[in-house]
């Protein structure tokens, strides 16, 4: 069986991909990724999420603090939720 001449590899794609992108790209990438794994755990421990009222909230957001993040690509800014405990 032959392989169709339009099949990617994703892997192999991606890889590509991120070489050739530039480091403004990459750090930009990271810092929505962390950013929104920070505000996922965040809407887990206060038991609803982002501005949205619930009778199972244990917590509310109280603003973000501001941290710098040095990774390989280079600095990121990282905003960490802040959070006030509900009693």
């Amino acid at each position: 069986m032959a392989t169709s001449p339009h099949h990617i590899d994703p892997s192999t794609y991606l890889d590509d991909l991120l070489t050739q992108a530039s480091p403004d790209l990459m750090r930009q990438m990271l810092q929505s990724f962390i950013n929104q794994i920070l505000s996922t755990q965040a809407d887990q421990i206060c038991g609803a999420d982002y501005a949205t009222t619930s009778e199972f909230r244990t917590n509310t957001r109280n603003g973000y603090r501001h941290r710098d993040l040095d990774t390989r690509v280079g600095t990121v800014d990282v905003a960490v939720p802040k959070l006030r405990s509900g009693s």
